[in-house]
């Protein structure tokens, strides 16, 4: 049975839902995951999406999503991937573990679109480097 894994960020919109694609890419066999946020954004960032698509992950179709609709489920693992959504995310009484790895938010980057795209890049590797391997070792 695969484990339930829930990616928390305020807008929903760039570092949870690449955190999302990338863990069903990796572990997809493993988990099933979803993302939410606690302020969610109108679209997820098209810069996102760009980077995802990259590594040849689709996010075109991704929206973002309310936290409150994930709030009553089952979870095996809950993860912030943002201080501002950690000091505001509710306890999940549901979730069996609750863990915090933050990442920088790209979409305050500033500069070129080239520029702010090569910040997406560095997060995204940041996910893979840091998260996935946190994820992977308690799933």
């Amino acid at each position: 049975m695969k484990k339930r894994v829930l990616i928390i960020c305020t807008g929903n919109s760039a570092r949870s839902q690449m955190a999302e694609a990338l863990l069903r890419d990796r572990l997809g066999d493993r988990v099933e995951v979803h993302s939410a946020g606690t302020h969610p954004a109108e679209r997820v960032h098209p810069l996102a999406v760009r980077a995802l698509a990259e590594l040849g992950l689709d996010l075109s179709g991704a929206r973002p999503k309310p936290l409150e609709i994930f709030l009553e489920e089952p979870w095996d693992l809950v993860v912030t991937v943002c201080d501002p959504a950690r000091e505001v995310c509710p306890v999940f009484p549901g979730a069996k573990e609750q863990i915090h790895v933050g990442f920088p938010d790209p979409a305050q980057a500033e500069g070129s679109e080239e520029e702010r795209l090569e910040v997406f890049r560095k997060v995204r590797d940041e996910i893979l480097s840091r998260l996935l391997p946190e994820v992977a070792k308690r799933v």
